[in-house]
C-alpha cells in the first residue's frame, strides 16, 4: 500500500511542485491554510499542516489530480471545520487574483466537505450519528468535493496502526461504510483504498 508522506513541509512541497500549473492558486492556499490553522496539531502530535500537505501529495502524486480549485480546496478542507476561518474567509483568499467565480468554487468545495458543528450538550453517540449523516449526505456532492474527501481520508488512514485501538476499530469501519463507496466512483481511489482494507482488515 502506498503511503504519502514525503511533503511534511510546505517547502518540501513546493520545491517538488517547481512548474506545477497550479502553484501560484497552491502558494495562496497553503499561506492561508497555516495561518489559520497556526499551532494545532494532529492526535499523534504532529503539526496540522502535515496531513493538509499529505492529502494535497494523495491528490497530485496519487490520484494524478490538477484542477487548481480541488487542489485549493485540499489545503484549506479543514479551515472552516477546526478553525475561526468562515467559507466567506476561504474565498476572499483567491477573489482578487483569480476572481469571484474561481473563489466561489473553492468555498463551495471546503464547504461541501465541513463537518456541521454538533450543537453544545450532544452525547458521543449523538456525535456519532451526526457524523453518519455528514459523511452519507457526501453522495451527492460534486466529483471534486469526493476527491477532497477522499484525499483526507486517504492520509488519515495510511497510517491508522498510530491510533489508539479502539479509535482505529471505529475508523476502520466508518471508512468503510462510508468512505470506500464513495472510492468506487474513482480507479485510482477504489484500488488505493481496496489494498488499505486488506492491510488493516484485522481491525473488522
Amino acid at each position: 500500500m502506498r503511503t504519502f508522506t514525503s511533503w511534511p513541509t510546505w517547502d518540501a512541497a513546493r520545491a517538488d511542485l517547481s512548474g506545477h500549473p497550479a502553484l501560484p492558486v497552491l502558494d495562496l492556499a497553503a499561506e492561508a491554510a497555516l495561518y489559520w490553522h497556526g499551532d494545532q496539531t494532529r492526535p499523534t502530535g504532529a503539526p496540522y499542516a502535515e496531513h493538509l500537505l499529505e492529502a494535497l501529495e494523495v491528490l497530485v502524486r496519487g490520484a494524478g489530480v490538477s484542477d487548481p480549485a480541488t487542489l485549493a480546496a485540499v489545503l484549506l478542507h479543514d479551515v472552516v471545520e477546526d478553525t475561526a476561518a468562515t467559507v466567506a474567509d476561504v474565498e476572499a483568499v483567491f477573489r482578487d487574483g483569480f476572481g469571484a467565480e474561481f473563489a466561489e468554487e473553492v468555498g463551495e468545495l471546503v464547504d461541501w466537505v465541513t463537518k456541521p458543528p454538533a450543537p453544545e450538550g450532544t452525547g458521543r453517540k449523538a456525535k456519532r450519528a451526526l457524523k453518519g449523516a455528514y459523511l452519507a449526505r457526501l453522495r451527492n456532492a460534486p466529483e471534486k468535493a469526493v476527491l477532497v474527501k477522499l484525499a483526507d481520508r486517504t492520509s488519515n488512514v495510511q497510517t491508522l496502526e498510530k491510533m489508539p485501538a479502539d479509535f482505529q476499530r471505529r475508523y476502520y469501519a466508518e471508512t468503510v461504510i462510508y468512505v470506500m463507496p464513495l472510492a468506487e466512483r474513482t480507479p485510482w481511489f477504489a484500488e488505493w483504498f481496496a489494498e488499505w482494507r486488506d492491510v488493516y482488515g484485522h481491525l473488522r
